[in-house]
């Protein structure tokens, strides 16, 4: 039977891993202490190991989750079985499939753990009722909801407009982070170019 140490841990990691939540929210909402703390009682912890899915192909999205540690992808794959990758999302953002979770339908993509990663989870109908309950976190949903729409709108006329080079500059630029935490095949997949070409331009830019 585990001992007292062992209890203390993991209080420790639970007091830590709400600490986040509580700051994150303080950081970017005007919700109150009491908001807050309902917001916390009604998620679920999940850890997930590297690889894992948190959404898979053909499953309904039912829950919307908060990324405490860590780094996932939302990718599609096609009939020849090459991945695309439609967003990373890394630690304290939001990650679901809008659609399939809206819409209550089967999700067209996958949604996996790129690292070891620990999440706060809420179903659908918690959230829906936390969002009825709390103004401000409809608000804040809304808005992160529109900032998402223009976040995805500019990403589709860089793929439509941009050459690979431009491309791979704007995510140098936009994630310098991330350079050092992806393999190359998965910034490939996310640009829409092969490896081979991604390659050449990293080569050409060093030895410039």
């Amino acid at each position: 039977m585990p001992g007292l140490s062992y209890f203390y841990r993991v209080y420790r990691r639970s007091l830590k891993r709400n600490v986040i939540l509580d700051t994150y929210f303080r950081k970017h909402t005007n919700l109150g202490d009491g908001d807050i703390e309902q917001i916390s009682a009604a998620a679920t912890f999940r850890s997930l190991q590297r690889n894992e899915l948190l959404l898979q192909e053909g499953q309904v999205c039912r829950h919307k989750a908060f990324i405490v540690s860590g780094l996932l992808r939302t990718f599609g794959t096609s009939p020849e079985g090459s991945e695309h990758i439609l967003a990373f999302s890394v630690e304290h953002t939001w990650v679901l499939d809008p659609e399939s979770y809206h819409k209550q339908e089967p999700s067209l993509f996958n949604i996996a753990a790129i690292e070891s990663s620990k999440l706060f989870v809420w179903t659908k109908a918690s959230f829906d009722h936390l969002v009825e309950e709390i103004p401000v976190l409809n608000d804040f949903s809304q808005l992160l909801v529109s900032r998402s729409n223009i976040t995805s709108r500019q990403r589709l006329f860089t793929a439509l407009s941009a050459t690979p080079e431009e491309k791979y500059n704007q995510f140098v630029e936009h994630y310098p982070d991330l350079l050092t935490r992806l393999p190359l095949h998965m910034i490939a997949a996310y640009l829409g170019m092969s490896l081979k070409t991604l390659t050449r331009i990293r080569h050409a830019q060093i030895h410039r």
